[in-house]
């Protein structure tokens, strides 16, 4: 099981970081990943973590930061500078390969909203 917190409404150039708490199985095998979507777009690869080697997606690279506490069953992610772009939901999935499409992500949990306002 994976439940996300800690989305909401900040203003453009804030900060936010998001927690993704993991349960229910051992991940620390898997490649969790972040993904967001906004309405009416896809999903889209925010940024992953697996065996702390890090990937991300385009233009998320220098704001955002993955990383994970296993012992604590915790994904965080770090948002920087948040554009008003980044508005989404942000969900956790976890995946047991490296891959940045959401068709290899076998899990996921509900979600949390982010809005950034300008």
């Amino acid at each position: 099981q994976l439940v996300e917190s800690g989305g909401g409404l900040v203003q453009a150039g804030g900060s936010l970081r998001l927690s993704c708490a993991t349960s229910g199985r051992t991940w620390s095998a898997y490649m969790m990943g972040w993904f967001r979507q906004a309405p009416g777009n896809e999903y889209e690869f925010v940024a992953g973590i697996r065996f702390q080697k890090t990937y991300y997606g385009d233009s998320m690279e220098g704001r955002f930061t993955v990383s994970r506490d296993d012992p604590k069953n915790m994904v965080y992610l770090q948002m920087n500078s948040l554009k008003p772009e980044d508005t989404a939901v942000y969900y956790c999935a976890a995946s047991p390969r490296i891959s940045q499409r959401p068709q290899d992500f076998n899990s996921w949990g509900q979600g949390t909203q982010v809005t950034v306002s300008s």
